[in-house]
């Protein structure tokens, strides 16, 4: 059964948006998902030297996305604001005020203002109005002339806002799009948003390493006082960038459902969660597993699962409405919001989880991996490649 909590936040959810609330009756999932759906990827296929957005849209056989009413009959129950707070223990209400969340994407999202309003009422968040005015867009340059506009790309960046919405309500929000999906326009937004003030970056794409990677991210994802996190790919095994850089809090997957422990909620690895060990970046001194010699991906996890996803308002992507969206494009913005949260980006971001895991939700099972077994591409007691340390429990590890 759930928690009293649990059952608290989501009677004030019904109650400021009865109509989700009705569309997502009876949201409490499986022992464990197991509603498999299908599931396609919300961007196209990058070009070399491009990046790929990681948002996956959840459909039905003819890749049509699954509305609120679509994913009810299939049984999945999107997660809304609360059940995301109540799972990760997170004192939401409470702290963010003086912190600023950046999410950079590629491409313009026409919607994002508007359907970020629609998912905050909906979930009982405050809105962004003149009395607080917690939501501006800009370009990679600082300006306010948008980039072409991409369906794909809006839906991306209506998940990242609405998860850094649902865990950080209290914070403000600058979204900066970059004129495309190019890794050298996605840097320049990252540093724009930090030169704008960010106290932390959310960065939900990435691209398979390359040999020049260093010299050509390094800088741009190297910002001292500032968090910075990036999704570490929704393929499996395979060392993705930005996720990969020393300085970058690589986010990996998880699948995450109600349950009758103490917790109330339980979690596996997600398969297709992001890990790997990268070939050219060097081993940071508080990493110590002994499989890669490298840097490995990835350092802590966050809900992924599109089998247990989380519920979106984008207009203008994929469908029009509410969605069911998962992808590691979920758990950056969310972890975000966590760190957000914490307030201590004056720290080292990517190490302090490292000397913190005791605060941290241990996964400790999932699906099998594609790398062959063992911890780099499977779940188990303590560090593995898809969750890394775990998940949030508070934001003591943070």
């Amino acid at each position: 059964m759930p928690h009293t909590r649990f059952r608290r936040r989501i009677g004030t959810v019904a109650i400021a948006a009865g109509l989700l609330a009705a569309a997502m009756a009876g949201a409490t999932a499986s022992a464990a998902p197991a509603t498999q759906v299908t599931v396609q990827r919300a961007c196209s296929a990058p070009a070399a030297g491009y990046a790929a957005c990681l948002a996956m849209v959840d459909s039905d056989a003819k890749g049509r996305p699954l509305s609120r009413s679509a994913a009810a009959a299939a049984d999945l129950h999107p997660f809304l604001a609360a059940d995301l707070q109540d799972a990760y223990d997170l004192p939401s209400d409470l702290l963010g005020a003086r912190q600023t969340i950046a999410i950079v994407d590629a491409f313009d999202d026409p919607n994002a203002e508007s359907d970020l309003a629609e998912y905050r009422k909906a979930n009982g968040l405050p809105a962004c109005d003149a009395d607080f005015p917690c939501f501006k867009k800009v370009n990679q340059r600082g300006g306010t002339t948008p980039p072409p506009a991409d369906a794909g790309w809006a839906a991306e960046i209506s998940l990242d806002l609405d998860m850094a919405s649902a865990v950080c309500p209290n914070c403000r929000l600058l979204l900066v799009e970059a004129d495309d999906n190019s890794i050298e326009n996605l840097g320049i937004a990252v540093d724009t948003a930090v030169a704008l003030g960010a106290d932390v970056v959310s960065n939900s794409y990435g691209a398979l390493e390359w040999n020049s990677e260093l010299a050509d991210l390094a800088d741009h994802y190297d910002h001292p006082g500032v968090t910075i996190v990036a999704s570490s790919g929704d393929s499996g095994f395979g060392a993705q960038m930005p996720a990969g850089l020393p300085t970058v809090v690589s986010v990996g997957g998880t699948s995450l459902y109600q349950d009758d422990s103490a917790r109330g909620w339980g979690e596996r690895s997600w398969r297709f969660a992001g890990s790997g060990c990268s070939a050219y970046v060097a081993k940071p001194a508080w990493q110590k597993d002994k499989l890669c010699g490298k840097r490995t991906i990835a350092d802590v996890s966050a809900v992924a699962d599109p089998s247990t996803p989380v519920a979106v308002y984008d207009t203008y992507g994929s469908g029009g409405g509410w969605l069911a969206l998962g992808g590691t494009s979920a758990a950056a913005p969310l972890i975000a919001g966590v760190y957000a949260l914490a307030g201590n980006a004056t720290t080292v971001p990517v190490q302090y989880p490292y000397s913190h895991a005791k605060a941290l939700n241990d996964v400790t099972s999932g699906p099998a991996g594609t790398c062959g077994g063992g911890y780099l591409c499977n779940a188990g007691p303590g560090y593995d490649g898809p969750t890394g340390l775990g998940t949030p429990h508070g934001i003591g590890a943070f």
